[in-house]
């Protein structure tokens, strides 16, 4: 047994009356031989284009549920934010004065010539600056510079400092140059 969508109530109640204005008039109706019923050509043109109609509104209202069901399922409950006018014109410039130029990335250990070095990734690029550190690691003890390379553990403040002043400086001349 099918169930028609389409017909609800009101519609139903519709139709009966659209039917009952044309049984007020005899003239039109027709008898089908083969199934012994009478039929008005006109009458049925007429109830098709509307339960069309009805369908085509059924199929747009469920596709309308649908996509506000999807964007609820999948919103967060968040508050969000404007994309333009977060931040003002004097805040949006600190903001960005405030970011840093570059990241230290890791430091390591130049195997070919046994120089450390430092891999420093630039800020707003996917550019990376190799930087030769030289002498600034002897002071170090041997064991706390391979703890500093393979863990990234923390040097010592003075070595920490000369290290960070070599990269400025070569961060520098990058961008100068």
């Amino acid at each position: 047994m099918s169930v028609l969508k389409w017909a609800t109530l009101p519609r139903k109640q519709l139709l009966v009356k659209i039917l009952s204005e044309y049984m007020t008039h005899l003239e039109g109706w027709k008898l089908d031989l083969m199934s012994g019923e009478f039929y008005h050509p006109q009458y049925d043109e007429r109830i098709q284009l509307i339960i069309k109609d009805w369908k085509s509104d059924d199929r747009e209202q469920a596709k309308f549920e649908w996509q506000a069901e999807r964007k609820a399922m999948h919103s967060l409950s968040e508050k969000t934010l404007p994309l333009r006018g977060h931040f003002s014109g004097v805040s949006s410039e600190i903001w960005h004065n405030s970011q840093p130029v570059y990241y230290l990335e890791s430091i390591g250990m130049d195997a070919l010539r046994m120089k450390p070095f430092a891999r420093v990734k630039l800020a707003g690029s996917y550019q990376h600056l190799y930087i030769e550190l030289g002498d600034s690691l002897r002071s170090v003890s041997k064991n706390r510079r391979r703890k500093a390379i393979r863990y990234n553990k923390p040097l010592p403040q003075s070595v920490n400092e000369r290290v960070i002043q070599l990269i400025n400086e070569a961060v520098n001349h990058y961008f100068n140059n």
